[in-house]
């Protein structure tokens, strides 16, 4: 059998080291001639996966039996174009578009009252233009509570988001967007749902959401709101149920099926709300460590089963009580622990993987790009416990303003 993934990056090496554990045969396209995931796989075409076209001709012209997803943002419609354009199962274009469009998603969910915010489109040809947004704030005909967060409509990994705390914050950003809107850029406004935030992995299969993973975060103050560290959460934590039973519902709104899927929720007084999600992994080494390190379920490995027709499940027999976190720190580093020191302070230490060098100078967290590659640390443990732990090894760094 032969696979395709769309979107090569270093986050598609672990899905495709699955797919040759079972001696699938993988050919993956990316427009970056230097990715990660073209050297890796068993061919590597170099294609702009903007290019729909483009893409379904590669494609159709190396053949293919399935689409693996991987960690990917507004190309995720690539995907889709694919599977339908060659009958391909897994995740429609349709499916796509409403995951990776924040504002067609919004609207989708408040028809079936599972959003409960108001959300404006800015800019492109649906979208309000930024003067008409100005004018109806100062005629107080903007119905808009604060805080509020501006964030481009399409993709952005975290990047160019902007939370707002008023309505001269919000003139301020605007006036600063202005190159972005008149160079064609497309953004969402809408009202922040107030409460802790947390992560989720999970399947949708045969019209049935499996809840695989679920992580409370650990997120950076305003304005950037970057998470840091995950926590693991139990499946009898009432909440479990609570994001078990919303995600299924917010799968079958959004007619979604046949696919992995990631999202990022809030814990409201009310219930969920989910503030993104997307037919397709996690990234940030969560679905191809954290996740399975944690509940035992490899979702890529699963789904490359159940695509083959042998044996599978995305049901955790236990979820480990553990921790991820990241290096958010800031300032020069004169001194900084090895491996070992860290496992004698911390016992519980599962993984470590520091890319910091000595003498570095690391900027302020604002956003997964300026974190991820400073790499990561997971401890066991309690949630109480392992936040003192988490502060003991970040410690051991001694920083200089």
């Amino acid at each position: 059998m032969k696979a395709v993934i769309i979107g090569a990056s270093g986050e598609a090496l672990h899905t495709i080291e699955m797919a040759h554990e079972r001696n699938l045969a993988v050919t993956a396209l990316d427009g970056n001639p230097g990715a990660a995931g073209l050297r890796a796989a068993d061919k590597g075409l170099v294609v702009d996966i903007s290019n729909e076209h483009a893409v379904i001709e590669a494609v159709r012209k190396e053949g293919a039996d399935f689409v693996l997803t991987v960690p990917i943002g507004r190309y995720l419609t690539t995907i889709g174009a694919v599977n339908d354009a060659l009958g391909l199962p897994g995740i429609t274009r349709r499916m796509a578009a409403l995951c990776t469009d924040k504002y067609r998603f919004h609207q989708k969910l408040q028809e079936k009252n599972l959003r409960k915010s108001r959300c404006y489109a800015l800019g492109g040809a649906d979208g309000m233009n930024p003067e008409d947004l100005k004018a109806r704030m100062d005629a107080g005909s903007l119905s808009l509570d604060f805080p509020a967060v501006l964030k481009p409509r399409f993709g952005s990994g975290s990047r160019g988001i902007h939370m707002i705390g008023d309505r001269e914050a919000l003139k301020r950003i605007l006036k600063d967007a202005e190159r972005d809107f008149l160079d064609g850029e497309e953004f969402v406004l809408e009202e922040c749902a107030q409460g802790e935030e947390y992560g989720v992995d999970g399947a949708v299969i045969r019209g049935r959401f499996y809840l695989v993973f679920l992580r409370k975060k650990e997120n950076t103050p305003l304005p950037a709101r970057q998470a840091v560290g995950y926590f693991s959460v139990q499946p009898q934590d009432p909440f479990w149920r609570q994001v078990q039973t919303h995600m299924k519902e917010v799968a079958d709104c959004l007619g979604l099926d046949e696919c992995l899927l990631h999202a990022d929720l809030i814990r409201t007084d009310r219930a969920p709300f989910v503030v993104e999600l997307s037919a397709r992994p996690s990234g940030h080494n969560l679905h191809n460590l954290f996740t399975p390190l944690c509940t035992g379920i490899d979702m890529a490995r699963e789904y490359i089963e159940y695509r083959m027709g042998l044996d599978w499940s995305f049901v955790p027999s236990v979820t480990r009580k553990a921790a991820i976190h990241y290096f958010d720190l800031e300032g020069k580093v004169l001194r900084m622990p090895d491996e070992e020191q860290v496992r004698r302070l911390v016992p519980s230490l599962l993984e470590w993987k520091c890319g910091i060098a000595q003498g570095e100078v690391l900027a302020p967290v604002k956003d997964g790009h300026s974190l991820m590659g400073r790499g990561y640390f997971i401890l066991e443990g309690e949630e109480r416990a392992l936040r003192e732990r988490i502060k003991e090894i970040k410690a051991l760094f001694q920083m200089a303003p």
